[in-house]
C-alpha cells in the first residue's frame, strides 16, 4: 500500500518524465496519473505509472512511465468469456529503454535486474530490447514482463480494451489495483 505522500511524489515524477519525453497531457490527466505498486510496497523496484487516454469496448490508449530499473511484473491478459481472446497490446518506446521478456529462448545474459524475492515469479526470459521509436506487439494471453533501463522509460501502449483488474500475475502476492493510505 502506498502512502498519500509516496503516491503524489510518484505522480509528480511521472509527469516530469512525460514532459521530458515531449508528451503533453492535460491538467486533468496529470491529476489522475495512476500509480501502481502492485501491493508490494516496493515502488522503486516493482511498479508502473499510467495515463489512460481512452479505454472503450474496442480500443485503449495509454502512456506508461517506468522509473529507472522499475519492473512491471510478469502477467498475461487472459481470454474473457467465449468471445474475447484477451488483450492484444503494442508497446512503442518514446524515451529510455525497455527490456521486454516473453516466452522463447532465454537470454544468456539478460539485462534485467530483479529483486531476489521476486525472481521466482519471473519465469519467461526471452529478451527483446526496445529503444525509442521501436515497438513490439504482444498477442492475447502471452506471459510477459518488462523493466526500464537505467534512465527509466516512457512507453505508449495501444491495445484492445484494457481490463487490468482481470490480468493474471505469476506472483500470487500481486494486487493489480492500487491502494492508497490516507
Amino acid at each position: 500500500m502506498l502512502s498519500r505522500q509516496e503516491f503524489e511524489q510518484a505522480q509528480v515524477r511521472a509527469a516530469a518524465a512525460l514532459d521530458a519525453a515531449g508528451i503533453v497531457i492535460t491538467p486533468a490527466e496529470r491529476a489522475n496519473i495512476e500509480v501502481a505498486d502492485f501491493g508490494l510496497n516496493d515502488l522503486s523496484h516493482i511498479g508502473l505509472e499510467l495515463v489512460v487516454y481512452v479505454n472503450t469496448d474496442r480500443c485503449c490508449g495509454k502512456e506508461l512511465v517506468l522509473f529507472p530499473g522499475q519492473i512491471c511484473p510478469e502477467h498475461r491478459h487472459p481470454p474473457i468469456g467465449t468471445t474475447n481472446p484477451g488483450k492484444e497490446e503494442t508497446f512503442r518506446v518514446r524515451a529510455g529503454q525497455v527490456y521486454l521478456y516473453l516466452p522463447g529462448e532465454a537470454a544468456a545474459a539478460p539485462k534485467a535486474t530483479v529483486p531476489a524475492a521476486r525472481k521466482p515469479y519471473m519465469t519467461v526470459w526471452h529478451e527483446i530490447i526496445l529503444n525509442p521509436g521501436e515497438q513490439y506487439t504482444l498477442q492475447p494471453n502471452t506471459l510477459h514482463w518488462f523493466q526500464a533501463g537505467p534512465d527509466g522509460a516512457v512507453v505508449s501502449e495501444f491495445s484492445t480494451k484494457s481490463l487490468d483488474e482481470l490480468d493474471v500475475f505469476t506472483d500470487p502476492a500481486i494486487q493489480r489495483m492500487p491502494e492508497i493510505a490516507e
